[in-house]
């Protein structure tokens, strides 16, 4: 018998309460090792949360959560987080705006977001810059995080979370705010990164699936906390499915490899 890895990342029967109320109910998930997942659904409807979760910064109020083999309350989470590549629509906010891409990068090694916290050697920065390399960026390493464009700092944000050699990528709306070009270069992007063969478990986090990236292959849809549909991208994101999902009438269409959704009105 061959050796099966664990999932990189299993919920079982998660819940999340907020002042009596469930942002997550009762939801049951697992990623496992190589898929490439997406997670769709309404403002509200928990994606955030469920993140927060994934990446061991929150926990939930009931169930059970597995990262990388490891489940969460018997487990040292400052630790486990260095196995995790995270890239969050506030981790831009976080980040000092004179620090180089490459020192943003090189941080991820200890889940860090300054250089001085730590000691870093040749081997490091030449890593940082191989993973800016790897983004298509790498002539941005010595450039200040603050003069870079919205799309540039996302693909840096992007390179930061391979620096670790992560075991899971969680990647949570990193189109937002950007412009048509910017999001459309950046989805190539993605495109590019999960096509590599030593690209771990990907989860990516939008409300749009005309983001989602060739070479995804499954999608988790949430409606108000819990789990509408999962599984296989071809088979669970249909304009049935997805039209209960935000709660109005939807066309859907696959095409040239990308998906579009449009209000049908009927």
């Amino acid at each position: 018998m061959g050796r099966t890895d664990p999932p990189a990342l299993s919920l079982r029967d998660v819940t999340l309460l907020r002042e009596g109320r469930p942002i997550l109910d009762h939801v049951s998930w697992e990623v496992a090792a190589q898929e490439r997942w997406v997670v769709l659904g309404r403002n509200g409807s928990g994606k955030s949360s469920l993140m927060k979760i994934a990446s061991l910064y929150l926990h939930p109020t009931s169930g059970d959560v597995e990262v990388l083999g490891e489940k969460l309350g018997r487990t040292d989470v400052r630790s486990l987080r260095k196995r995790i590549g995270l890239a969050s629509t506030g981790m831009a906010d976080q980040l000092r705006s004179d620090l180089t891409s490459s020192d943003v990068v090189m941080t991820a090694k200890n889940a860090a977001l300054e250089p001085w916290w730590h000691t870093y050697d040749e081997l490091d920065r030449q890593r940082a810059r191989d993973c800016l390399e790897r983004m298509e960026i790498g002539r941005l390493a010595d450039r200040s995080f603050a003069t870079l464009s919205s799309g540039e700092r996302q693909r840096v944000l992007l390179a930061r979370t391979l620096m670790p050699e992560p075991g899971l990528l969680l990647l949570d709306e990193p189109t937002a705010g950007l412009d048509l070009a910017g999001r459309e270069d950046l989805v190539r992007g993605l495109g590019v990164l999960v096509s590599g063969h030593d690209t771990p478990a990907t989860v990516l986090v939008t409300h749009h699936v005309e983001e989602i990236p060739e070479g995804f292959t499954n999608v988790l849809l949430l409606r108000e906390g819990k789990v509408l549909a999962a599984g296989p991208l071809e088979e669970v994101l249909t304009e049935t499915n997805l039209s209960e999902c935000f709660e109005m009438k939807l066309g859907l269409e696959h095409r040239h490899g990308r998906w579009w959704a449009w209000g049908t009105g009927a």
